[in-house]
């Protein structure tokens, strides 16, 4: 079924928010897509210049790669199908707010013989791309406390506030610097985690991470008021150095060495966005299902964040820390 990139078609399914960057990146890329959706698809493709089709089963015919922009909830049912039919599989995290549905859907696809992968985009974005090459190049050191921030508005779909059909908060949201933090500093031994607020109104999750290498992790997330603006950040720091970035600093990524006198350096400087992480990792994706190199995040990858993620739900539900492995069967 491998084809050449540029003569593969994706059909996306669903049309919600995040089916908009998804479709402007295959535009973008110059890869034809057709869309179905529960809801009407009509006016977002034609906004991005694909084609809308009535029934999965007919997305299945007309493509070689399924892009699952469904809410959580629905992903399993399209990934299986996807597979059963022999489709490449690009499916936005979490995989499932379900570890037996995310093992299912891995299985599926192994099976199968199709690829499977998974949409944690922060690994694509420039400065957590470059913060991550810059640990592996040893410019803070050994990595030991890493810090994340992660916060916006409320998402105003209902789903995104029923944990039954999302994880909740930390396995929708903060499962990005989750991948992010495990892809720097390694598996997760242990987490403590408290979520303060109720779904639907403003709620703040903070999450501990011990490493098993012994770096800690902390993460900060929140869904706020409507109005509030959507903003990330991070600092990793080492035993020589510390990487800093804030989404609406006038910075990018700096790199400081204190005790060697060296401060504010930019390894990825402020401006202009370039090409959009979702191009890269789509065109990364594709990439692959086309016979070329494996992307650099897995479905293995995203399984492990989700047992990090539904870890950190547990101890925030009980009041206390939660070893990973009393949620991995």
């Amino acid at each position: 079924m491998t084809r050449a990139f540029e003569t593969m078609t994706v059909g996306v399914v669903g049309a919600g928010g995040i089916a908009h960057p998804h479709l402007a990146a295959w535009q973008h890329l110059g890869v034809p897509a057709v869309v179905f959706s529960v809801d009407d698809a009509a006016p977002l493709a034609a906004q991005f210049g694909a084609r809308t089709v009535s029934s999965l089963a007919e997305l299945l015919e007309r493509c070689d790669v399924v892009d699952v922009c469904t809410p959580t909830y629905a992903h399993r049912d399209v990934v299986l199908a996807a597979a059963a039919a022999g489709r490449h599989v690009i499916c936005e995290k979490p995989l499932s707010h379900k570890r037996s549905e995310a093992s299912e859907m891995i299985e599926a696809c192994t099976a199968a013989g199709v690829q499977l992968h998974p949409g944690q985009v922060v690994r694509f974005f420039p400065e957590y791309a470059a913060a991550k090459a810059a640990v592996d190049a040893g410019q803070i050191g050994s990595p030991a406390v890493l810090r994340f921030s992660r916060r916006g508005a409320r998402p105003l779909r209902a789903w995104f506030a029923d944990p039954r059909r999302s994880g909740g908060l930390i396995v929708d949201q903060m499962i990005h610097d989750i991948d992010f933090a495990r892809w720097v500093a390694g598996d997760v031994e242990r987490v403590h985690a408290r979520i303060v607020g109720d779904e639907p109104g403003p709620t703040i999750g903070l999450v501990v991470m011990t490493h098993t290498n012994g770096v800690l992790s902390h993460l900060n997330g929140g869904w706020g008021l409507p109005d509030e603006v959507f903003r990330t950040s991070f600092s990793l720091a080492g035993s020589s150095g510390l990487l800093r970035h804030t989404s609406d600093a006038t910075s990018g990524l700096t790199w400081s060495v204190p005790t060697a006198g060296l401060v504010g350096g930019e390894l990825v400087p402020a401006g202009p966005a370039g090409a959009s992480p979702f191009v890269t990792e789509l065109g990364e994706f594709l990439a692959s299902c086309a016979g070329g190199s494996a992307p650099r995040v897995s479905a293995l990858d995203s399984l492990a964040a989700l047992d990090v993620a539904l870890a950190a739900t547990l101890s925030a539900s009980a009041g206390q820390s939660v070893a990973v492995k009393e949620v991995v069967p």
